[in-house]
Order: structure tokens, then C-alpha cells, then sequence
């Protein structure tokens, strides 16, 4: 049952969920748990394809297939969530708050934008092709993805004996990615009718100028570019990050 897949973290009161980037997982979400419990009732969720590398996936690879999914598991929660995302995360809460509006009160977007058409995930993909599947110690981690993403990795890799495995399958999240490719998100952006948080960083992988006009074409939003911050910016800038959150979740987002 997709409920199952809602991990609940702790706090009281509006249900608060954590949606992780591509090649992310939940547990990502582990440094911002002990502020982010004194607003709500937090829950972190595990996307399709994102599960375990033996988890089975006999899905079509599409983001309606994975906001559907994610909507399985909000439903369980019997009220409107707040929902927190980052990136691929980041993009289905806001493709869930477009179909499903009873599900949503409200939502922080983190680094993504709706058009990424005629970008191909060609520069990086022999890089992925190229990972081992399980790092034997952390310093093979941080040596591959530095010191921000390799804490980020350490969480999100399944544990096991001997090191850290991917936790699923790169061409699979090749795959993924380059849906964003050969698409756009802006009509569900616009379909949208809860408050919204943005928050960009400086250095993003996004098209630039696009969230800033999710802001300005958005129904109620708030917008926030994060100086130095790359991608992982709740994780390079997290003071920054909590302060933009928290003041957008006691200001904005629906009380329980």
C-alpha cells in the first residue's frame, strides 16, 4: 500500500511531507527533521524507482505515474499536506497540487522549474553509467560527490555489510531526467491555487529566470534566491533555507 511508504518523523499538527530529488530517498531529509517537527507532523516519502535497488518498479516511467503514486500516499493522511520538495520532488508536489487540489494546503518548491525542453541528460550520463554500485567506505563517497552531496548520498544509499549501494538504477534515473527533456510543467504550475514558497539557488541547475517568474505568474507565492547555494540548497545554506520555510510555514501555509 503506498501509505506504507509515508514515514512518519514526528511533530503535531498539519501533516508536512518531505519530497526528495532525483536519486534522492527520505531519509535525505534528516538534517532539517528537528526544526521542521515544531510545525507540523512530518512525514518523509520514498518515490518510485527510489525504493532499494531490488525494490520492483513495473511501472511506465512518467511523472504522472509518479504523482499519482505520490497521491496514493497523501490521501492516506485525511487532510491537506504541506508539501515540501526539492527538484524531481519539488515538481511532482506542485503536478499533485494541480490534479488533486483537496490533497495540497500548500508547498515549497526547491531548485526545479516547469521547461527544461531541448536539454539532454547526454553530459552526465556517462558519469552515472560510470558509478560503482556499492562504495565500500565514506571517503569513497565523498571522494565521488564532495562534501555536501556525499553526506546528502551516504544518507540515501542502502546500507549494507561491506559499504553504501545505490539504492536504484542509473538508467533508470537517466530515464527519468530526460522525460524533463522533451516537456513542460508550466500549464500545471498555473493550474496551482495554494500558497507556494520558491526557493532558487544561486548557482541552479534550472533555466534561468524561470522561477522567478513561477513567482510572478504564480497564484500566491513568495520567492527566494539563495546566494553561493548550489543545487542541494537546503543542504549548502540550510540557516537560510529554515528561515525562508519557517517564516513561509507560520506565515502562509494552513494551520491544522
Amino acid at each position: 500500500m503506498s501509505g506504507a511508504l509515508l514515514t512518519p518523523r514526528g511533530g503535531a499538527g498539519t501533516p508536512i511531507v518531505l519530497l526528495h530529488g532525483l536519486m534522492g530517498r527520505g531519509s535525505t531529509w534528516s538534517r532539517q527533521l528537528p526544526w521542521l517537527v515544531r510545525h507540523g507532523e512530518v512525514y518523509t516519502y520514498d518515490a518510485l524507482w527510489h525504493r532499494g535497488r531490488d525494490v520492483a518498479d513495473p511501472h511506465p516511467i512518467c511523472t504522472e505515474r509518479f504523482v499519482a503514486d505520490l497521491g496514493e500516499a497523501v490521501e492516506t493522511l485525511g487532510r491537506p499536506a504541506t508539501l515540501i520538495g526539492h527538484s524531481m520532488g519539488a515538481l511532482h508536489a506542485w503536478c499533485l497540487a494541480a490534479s488533486q487540489p483537496e490533497l495540497v494546503g500548500a508547498l515549497v518548491i526547491g531548485d526545479m522549474a516547469p521547461d527544461f525542453r531541448g536539454r539532454t541528460t547526454g553530459p552526465w550520463e556517462p558519469w552515472l553509467h560510470a558509478l560503482p554500485v556499492e562504495f565500500t567506505s565514506e571517503k569513497q563517497v565523498y571522494d565521488e560527490f564532495g562534501p555536501v552531496a556525499g553526506r546528502y548520498f551516504l544518507k540515501a544509499f542502502d546500507r549494507t555489510e561491506t559499504g553504501w549501494r545505490l539504492h536504484g538504477h542509473t538508467e533508470i534515473w537517466i530515464e527519468i531526467a530526460a522525460e524533463w527533456g522533451t516537456r513542460d510543467y508550466w500549464s500545471q504550475w498555473h493550474e496551482v491555487r495554494v500558497p507556494a514558497m520558491l526557493i532558487e539557488a544561486e548557482n541552479t541547475v534550472t533555466p534561468q529566470g524561470q522561477m522567478l517568474k513561477m513567482h510572478e505568474t504564480g497564484y500566491r507565492s513568495a520567492h527566494l534566491k539563495v546566494p553561493g547555494a548550489g543545487h542541494l540548497v537546503h543542504d549548502e545554506a540550510p540557516q537560510m533555507y529554515r528561515d525562508a520555510v519557517e517564516t513561509f510555514l507560520t506565515t502562509f501555509a494552513p494551520s491544522a
